[in-house]
């Protein structure tokens, strides 16, 4: 073989070895561009069932991608300064590139998902069920999806029950003059505004302070999430469930990260976000009477909390008080899709 045939043929394997080199590499390069962790936001901490449905997908994305994919929860919106209201902002920033939102806090930028919060219509899971897993949950996803978030799951916080510490509450009179606080949204002031409350709106991170200096009188959350930070301790000694409007929990990603990813990688993300979504459902409705289960109201009677179940009759008064707000904010939602929802409640609770 003459040098110039060598010369030949050692540029043919240099150039078979770089085109080997381009070719296969090229996953395990996209993989190496992604980021050494992706930032997961959600409101409160464990045990409450929406941030352990974060910590739950977080740990089965981080563990099923080999570590390829190492998703990191930051607990109480601290990545937002403990204001879950801006989360979804702050996901449109690139501060968050990952989150379990609670609809209560993203419905004052997007108006749909005060579809949760329209006083007495869901009423129970059977009406939340048909919600989230029909048209209408579809619809509220697209809702999402055009502020540039990928929704993946639609999880839950619960139903959100009233306490107090000045007496209890079986009639919308009861809570004339009473402080009661809540998250996010004007329709939520203008509820207790109905009711002959005095509505105070704060982050979850000073409410637990306010009960105990007394700055307010009641506050509205899960019964879940009554238990787990021990209300009954902050002189919160009066419980009322009526489940007046019901908090729904959305798994997103930003978009601009969801498509950095391998579409494996983003079948993974949902699958897991998706199982992950499954067991905060169960966990939120825990204990609460569905199936028999009353655990958690007997956890409440016996720690000293005073429980009025109401009757399909005194909700109805509350209902009835509330209705001028209802009927506001379903313009403010869209009647269309308000009306959908209705009959898909109907339906479901027949």
């Amino acid at each position: 073989m003459t040098e110039t045939h060598l010369r030949g043929s050692r540029r043919t394997l240099l150039l078979a070895a770089a085109g080997t080199s381009l070719a296969i590499p090229l996953r395990v390069r996209a993989q190496q561009q992604y980021r050494p962790e992706y930032k997961v936001s959600v409101v409160g901490n464990r045990p409450i069932p929406l941030s352990g449905g974060a910590f739950d997908w977080a740990d089965l994305v981080t563990q099923r991608s080999g570590g390829r994919i190492n998703m990191k929860v930051y607990p109480g919106s601290q990545l937002v300064g403990g204001d879950q209201t801006r989360e979804l902002v702050a996901m449109r920033q690139g501060v968050i590139d990952m989150a379990v939102f609670s609809t209560i806090n993203i419905s004052p930028q997007i108006r749909e998902m005060n579809l949760f919060s329209l006083p007495f219509l869901l009423r129970d899971h059977r009406g939340f069920d048909a919600i989230i897993n029909g048209e209408v949950g579809q619809d509220l996803f697209r809702a999402l999806a055009a502020r540039e978030v990928v929704p993946v799951a639609w999880g839950e916080n619960g139903f959100r029950e009233l306490s107090n510490s000045k007496r209890e509450v079986r009639r919308p009179e009861d809570l004339r003059g009473m402080k009661i606080r809540f998250a996010a949204g004007a329709i939520f002031s203008e509820i207790f505004t109905a009711l002959g409350a005095n509505p105070l709106q704060m982050s979850f991170a000073d409410l637990q302070p306010a009960l105990t200096t007394g700055a307010v009188d009641g506050q509205e959350n899960p019964v879940n999430l009554f238990l787990a930070f021990r209300m009954d301790t902050l002189a919160q000694k009066h419980l009322t469930i009526w489940n007046y409007v019901a908090d729904a929990g959305a798994f997103v990603v930003a978009k601009s990260v969801m498509e950095s990813f391998a579409p494996a990688d983003r079948d993974l993300i949902i699958a897991c976000a998706r199982e992950a979504a499954q067991k905060q459902i169960a966990e939120s409705r825990k204990g609460i009477g569905i199936g028999g289960d009353r655990s958690a109201i007997e956890e409440c009677i016996r720690r000293g909390v005073s429980v009025a179940e109401l009757t399909a009759a005194e909700k109805t008064a509350f209902a009835t008080a509330t209705r001028p707000v209802f009927d506001k904010w379903a313009q403010t939602v869209g009647m269309p899709l308000v009306q959908k929802a209705q009959a898909a409640i109907t339906s479901a609770t027949a």
